[in-house]
């Protein structure tokens, strides 16, 4: 039976997937967005209207049917005027969690990748090795996964396969994961990020509880402990260095477009493996993704041949550029962990890093003041300079008591430079005026999909 979907934030990095696989199982497709009021990434949006996806103002004009699914992100207020228009029509509203956990547990083998850091690569690691196995799996990411996109597909965050096998990365940050019954359970890492400690176990806890086989990473003491209170042969686990795990990656070596190590899987031979994604991060990241796929038995060869040819997460350290000897990289880290984890690869090799970091809440930095602090402090070398400017803000009332100029404070108090200005374009007349040959400039945050172009007008000024 057809149904008429309207998706409201259409154009976001989770809901666009989400409309894609729901056209492809014969629904028709409308939506709003406010990047498409507001002018912003305005390819996108003709990319959608060439698939087949009727647009319209989100000021509540789209919604008129009682008939209408209603989609909208997490947070789902009276004050969107979609969402006070399918009140008033009667319209089914969903929360894109809702919908997307019902889709996959409606499948009858899934895989749920979770996790504060590495879900979007994990989640495109196992698809690649999934689909050049030939199991056809149905994938939705938070990323755009560049093994799958090409000119038709620019914004390959979802893969349209079969009704058999799906593949999703799931959230914890606002506590939808706690709607999904995977087969195979992911968790790559948990740590502070959205929730206090205490909620995540629960939450991260239950998720494993619900699934036939858990692939736990023994390097987090969080996920290390979660294993130890699983049934003998439930989880399959995965560290660097460690004889113990399932899965182990050892004499880990940085190459200039990658890594490479020797796998062992417990009862195997040892096996020399090459990635084409730079970081010991990703090396977890790979272990994880052979955990899941191991679960549904695609031999361990056949996934390895198929992640030495993984291209990566777009915004995932991805490199833009390179204009008159200075790099400019576009990054999606955005929490204390993920921005270690690109620091800790970049500094791999030698050069000053200018690392323009744009916060992605107030929230995010009241929470975590003292790691944004620490971790840049701790990671950043004597010569590197940090440049924030003001967190995104569109509006609300969120507490905005602690801003850029606390983080970038902090940091100077501990011997590194680091400065706040007013805004982006601040930040980037700044880059231009001291970058030098040799330099990188990495362009951090999330959730801001404008931050890519940000990087690629950077690299065509320096």
């Amino acid at each position: 039976m057809n149904k008429d979907y309207f998706f409201c934030g259409v154009g976001g990095s989770g809901m666009l997937p989400l409309a894609m696989i729901v056209q492809a199982q014969g629904n028709r497709i409308a939506g709003s967005d406010r990047a498409l009021d507001q002018g912003r990434t305005p390819d996108k949006f003709d990319w959608l209207r060439a698939h087949g996806v009727t647009l319209f103002p989100q000021d509540g004009s789209g919604v008129t049917s009682a008939d209408q699914i209603v989609v909208a992100t997490g947070a789902v207020e009276d004050t969107v005027p979609d969402i006070g228009a399918a009140r008033r029509v009667g319209a089914t509203i969903k929360t894109r969690p809702q919908l997307l956990s019902e889709l996959f547990n409606a499948a009858p083998t899934s895989i749920g990748v979770a996790g504060t850091s590495g879900k979007s690569t994990i989640t495109g690691m196992v698809a690649w090795i999934l689909d050049q196995a030939g199991r056809k799996p149905t994938v939705v990411n938070g990323a755009v996964m560049k093994n799958f996109a090409d000119a038709d597909h620019p914004f390959a965050s979802a893969l349209v396969g079969g009704a058999d096998l799906f593949v999703a990365e799931v959230d914890e940050s606002d506590g939808s994961i706690a709607r999904y019954n995977p087969t195979v359970a992911v968790v790559s890492n948990i740590s502070l990020d959205h929730k206090s400690m205490e909620e995540l176990r629960d939450l991260f806890g239950g998720f494993v509880g619900r699934a036939t086989t858990a692939v736990l990473n023994l390097d987090n003491p969080e996920t290390a402990a979660l294993a130890q209170t699983l049934p003998t042969g439930k989880a399959v686990t995965f560290a660097l260095g460690e004889e113990e795990a399932d899965l182990s990656a050892h004499d880990l070596a940085p190459l200039p477009t990658g890594m490479s190590f020797e796998l062992r899987v417990r009862g195997e031979v040892p096996r020399a493996v090459v990635l084409n994604v730079p970081g010991a991060h990703n090396v977890a990241n790979a272990l994880a993704a052979l955990g899941a796929v191991k679960a549904l038995g695609v031999s361990v060869d056949e996934a390895v041949t198929a992640l030495e040819s993984f291209a990566g997460i777009r915004r995932r350290l991805e490199v833009v550029g390179t204009q008159n000897n200075i790099t400019v990289i576009d990054d999606f880290a955005h929490n204390p962990d993920k921005i270690a984890a690109t620091l800790k690869t970049l500094h791999a090799f030698d050069g000053r890093l200018l690392i323009l970091f744009q916060p992605h809440g107030f929230g995010p930095l009241k929470l975590m003041k003292r790691e944004f602090i620490e971790g840049f402090a701790g990671l950043m070398r004597e010569h590197d300079v940090l440049l924030m400017p003001e967190p995104v803000y569109y509006g609300g009332t969120t507490d905005r008591s602690v801003g850029s100029e606390d983080i970038a404070a902090g940091v100077r108090a501990e011997g590194r430079q680091a400065e706040a200005l007013p805004t982006r374009a601040d930040c980037g007349d700044r880059i231009v005026a001291i970058a030098q040959p040799g330099d990188r400039v990495v362009v951090m945050g999330a959730r801001d999909d404008s931050l890519s172009s940000f990087a690629a007008e950077l690299l065509a000024r320096l």
